[in-house]
């Protein structure tokens, strides 16, 4: 159809990527235009398939999705990339958005939002679930960096800005395996996969702050 929405998918479980491909195929304005199990394997095709949405799985092989996300951006700007995840927590959704997502849809309501998401996303608007939403907007919706120790969170901040392990183990009086130990944590319980992910989170945390404010007082 020419005027239909195509539509990729993301998703590194076969079955998964069969069933959405069903719930897509059955709308008249919507076409499914290909399924690939991870970001780096449907970035070659991009150009061809021209997708208006991509639906993300987060938990994709490789880089991950949050990675995905801004790399299909960066190769079609064009297009909106709709987060599909079990995740519902407040930090992984906001780590979406930064990402460039257009909409976040939780695998457990993907029969029953998807494709209401996909129209809206395709239309140039934003889709989260309200009740997602509300938890986004709740006075007490913590950060992605509250789950982290004190020790956590300076060995975070001493990383961003750019300390080796070696160094960061000088400044804290600590051995290099202890540092490597507390990098796997945060890598762990941020769901990061790159340092580049981690400084990113480091800004939006505020951990970067009082480092700005030192360098202006100098």
């Amino acid at each position: 159809m020419p005027d239909s929405i195509n539509v990729v998918i993301v998703d590194d479980h076969t079955i998964v990527r069969s069933g959405l491909r069903l719930l897509i195929d059955q709308e008249d304005d919507l076409a499914c235009v290909g399924d690939y199990e991870s970001h780096e394997r449907v970035l070659p095709y991009l150009d061809r398939l021209a997708p208006q949405v991509v639906v993300m799985d987060l938990e994709t092989p490789g880089a991950g999705g949050i990675t995905g996300t801004e790399a299909v951006l960066k190769r079609r700007p064009d297009a909106n990339v709709l987060v599909l995840s079990m995740h519902e927590s407040p930090d992984v959704i906001r780590r979406a958005f930064a990402a460039g997502a257009s909409g976040y849809v939780a695998k457990a309501a993907a029969d029953e939002e998807l494709i209401d998401a996909i129209r809206v996303v395709a239309d140039g608007g934003r889709y989260l679930n309200p009740a997602l939403g509300a938890q986004l907007a709740g006075p007490n919706a913590a950060g992605p960096t509250d789950e982290l120790s004190d020790r956590e969170q300076e060995v975070l901040r001493l990383l961003a800005l750019g300390h080796t392990n070696h160094e960061i183990a000088d400044t804290l009086v600590v051995s290099v395996r202890t540092v490597e130990s507390h990098r796997a944590h945060i890598m762990q319980k941020l769901r990061t996969e790159t340092r580049a992910e981690m400084v990113k989170i480091a800004l939006q945390g505020g951990l970067l702050d009082d480092a700005r404010r030192e360098s202006a007082d100098s």
